[in-house]
């Protein structure tokens, strides 16, 4: 369990390290900048890089939300979700931690704003309310586990699940950003809301309720559904 654990924490921290300073860092960047469709990318090369590197130690959920999803679908004991949780957690705030020590390092520093923060209403990258920032975080949400349970099952080709994870969560960020900045994950949402100068720790909630909402409800529809082998 202390592998398993050590395994989710650092997939955690890569997840949040890299999408969230991809954003924070260089999305913007003077004339290098990269963009909306670099952070996808980003975001989405984490979860396929650690899912290779540790996924085989302690399944590559690196989610709160997966773990639920998991969970409901019937592949993931009840018993460690609460430790896989706190795991994921501790590597998210640590990784947003050391990303805002690295940038409060810039000679002109004057505040992390945002901090790659989710939001909705005046806080969403497009001021989308609060209902729409609700089904599109439920939506992808659940799409992301179908896609996680539809991809680990033994119907498709061993080792090949981690690159359509991976590019699901581009497509997803893609597709998201401009509504929520992109969540489908509590624990990243936690880490950089901690350090956010916006009133990010207020709209939290939703970011754990719709993502943890749409995950549970793929774990029930993909078990009853498709079933499981």
């Amino acid at each position: 369990m202390q592998k398993r654990l050590f395994a989710e924490f650092l997939g955690t921290f890569w997840l949040v390290f890299g999408g969230c300073g991809s954003a924070v860092l260089a999305a913007a960047f003077p004339d290098v900048g990269i963009g909306l469709l670099g952070v996808s990318l980003a975001f989405g090369l984490t979860v396929l890089t650690m899912a290779y590197a540790v996924g085989g130690i302690s399944g590559g959920h690196f989610n709160p939300a997966v773990s639920v999803g998991l969970l409901t679908a019937g592949r993931f004991p009840a018993k460690d979700l609460i430790p896989y949780v706190i795991a994921q957690l501790v590597g998210a705030v640590v990784a947003a931690a050391v990303l805002y020590f690295i940038v409060s390092g810039k000679a002109d520093f004057a505040g992390v704003g945002g901090f790659a923060s989710n939001g909705y209403g005046e806080f969403s990258p497009g001021k989308f309310s609060l209902g729409a920032a609700l089904v599109m975080e439920v939506v992808m949400t659940f799409i992301f586990l179908m896609i996680i349970l539809g991809a680990t099952t033994g119907r498709v080709p061993a080792g090949f699940a981690p690159i359509a994870i991976g590019l699901g969560l581009t497509l997803i960020h893609l597709v998201s950003i401009p509504v929520t900045n992109t969540s489908v994950n509590p624990a990243r949402s936690t880490g950089v809301a901690l350090f956010a100068e916006t009133p990010a720790l207020s709209q939290l909630w939703l970011f754990w309720v719709a993502p943890i909402v749409g995950a549970a409800i793929a774990g029930i529809v993909h078990k009853a559904v498709f079933g499981d082998d």
